[in-house]
């Protein structure tokens, strides 16, 4: 999907101008899932030189607010960014190297969990992260203390 007409086609039918900068920020997280802030700016400089921290925060903001980025945070890590959107699914996070790996949703269609109250709240989705050991940490032999 990272072809540039395809990318230019989310961008229109969000009602987003079509600019550099949202191109390579959208090719960057698509390439790259779960990427945070810094990684998607080291990316975005590759593809157009130059470009500042506060025009990929802008960039970030807009493609988020039009629902063609999702922003995920989980607890005691900086955010990230995928684009994976419209539907619930969750997140595999290891605890030791902090990679993050899409797992489907754990009951089916949104929001997948039923609440115990929803306290008149109408529910559209839940947020679950599974933390955990990757294979490769797992695999690795224990500290010697």
């Amino acid at each position: 999907m990272s072809n540039i007409s395809e990318l230019e086609r989310l961008l229109r039918g969000a009602d987003l101008r079509v600019t550099a900068p949202r191109l390579a920020v959208l090719a960057a997280v698509h390439e790259h899932p779960h990427s945070d802030t810094d990684s998607i700016l080291g990316l975005v400089r590759k593809t157009l030189g130059t470009v500042s921290h506060q025009a990929v925060y802008d960039v970030l903001r807009a493609l988020t607010g039009a629902g063609l980025l999702r922003r995920i945070q989980p607890m005691g890590t900086v955010a990230r960014y995928e684009t994976r959107v419209g539907d619930n699914h969750h997140h595999l996070v290891c605890r030791s190297c902090g990679v993050i790996v899409d797992v489907e949703c754990a009951g089916g269609r949104a929001p997948c969990l039923t609440a115990a109250d929803d306290n008149g709240f109408v529910l559209d989705e839940a947020e679950v992260i599974y933390w955990g050991l990757c294979p490769d940490c797992t695999a690795l032999p224990a500290p010697q203390l």
